[in-house]
This record gives C-alpha cells, sequence and structure tokens, in this order.
C-alpha cells in the first residue's frame, strides 16, 4: 500500500514549469515524450484537466499504458466532455493507466493481469498475435524513457 501510495505521489509531480504557467517535462521522462508527441496531446490535456502534475519526470519507474488521441476520439464527445470534467473519475481513469515498475513487453506477454496505480487490475491476453491490455491493443510497445516505459494503446482504459 505504502508502495502504491508513493508512485501516486511520484506520478504527479516533478514537472518543471516554464514561463506561462506552461509545463515543459525536462530530460527523457516519460512525461517529456508524452508532452512532446502531438499523439498525446489529449492525454496530456487529460492529465492537466484532473488537475494533476506529472511526476512522470521523477526517477520511477513506471510502465504506462498511453491512449492516443484517436484513442481518446473513440469515446463519445459528451462521455469524454463529462469525464474531463470530473476531476476525481478522471483521475481513476489515468491512474488506472500507470502499473509501478518497469514491465518490458516481453515480461507483459507473460503475464495474465497486472496491478494499476489505482489498485485495481487490467487483464492482459494475446489475440492475433497482438497483446491486449483489457480491450486495448497495444500498438507500439517498449518506448523507453529514464524513468520508465511506454507501451502505446488503441483505447482508453476505463477502471
Amino acid at each position: 500500500m505504502k508502495k502504491m501510495l508513493l508512485c501516486t505521489t511520484l506520478l504527479f509531480t516533478g514537472v518543471a514549469f516554464a514561463g506561462g504557467g506552461s509545463s515543459m517535462p525536462m530530460g527523457n521522462t516519460i512525461a517529456a515524450i508524452v508532452s512532446n508527441d502531438p499523439n498525446f496531446s489529449t492525454l496530456l490535456a487529460a492529465v492537466k484537466a484532473a488537475g494533476l502534475v506529472e511526476t512522470l519526470s521523477s526517477p520511477g519507474p513506471f510502465t504506462v499504458f498511453a491512449p492516443t488521441n484517436a484513442a481518446f476520439a473513440k469515446i463519445p464527445a459528451a462521455d469524454l466532455n463529462a469525464l474531463l470534467n470530473d476531476p476525481a473519475k478522471l483521475k481513476a481513469v489515468l491512474l488506472y493507466h500507470v502499473v509501478a515498475g518497469k514491465v518490458t513487453a516481453s515480461q507483459v506477454m507473460g503475464m495474465s493481469s497486472g496491478t494499476t496505480v489505482n489498485g485495481a487490475d487490467v487483464k492482459v491476453s494475446m489475440m492475433d498475435g497482438k497483446v491486449m491490455i483489457n480491450d486495448a491493443t497495444v500498438t507500439k510497445a517498449d518506448i523507453m524513457a529514464s524513468n520508465g516505459i511506454i507501451h502505446v494503446i488503441d483505447t482508453v482504459l476505463m477502471p
């Protein structure tokens, strides 16, 4: 429990702030990779809407199942807007995409489930030679960061 709370705390602290109040994660951290990739702009906006400051710049390590903009686009607009306007629910959804520790694709393939930072488990399976996290397909794996690893997914995970 202490490890999970520590990871949750670390997950949402540690971003350097640039002028004008915008955040710019430094280096090759998970936060920097996500913030510098336009395919993750909705994920970044969701993190800000939840009132969370990413600690994905902290030492970690973390494994993040990162939904792309296209994944967020699968959510009906009204539902997405409701989620973005409910910081508590949004925080729970975002924490459901993070696993403490660095879990590579080959390790994920040997798992049947994993416990996320929000405390709920995700189901891990193989379908047609592809790794599935619940109903999301891992479309790109093992994006290495200085503080963990990113696996890109095509669907937003809902706890």
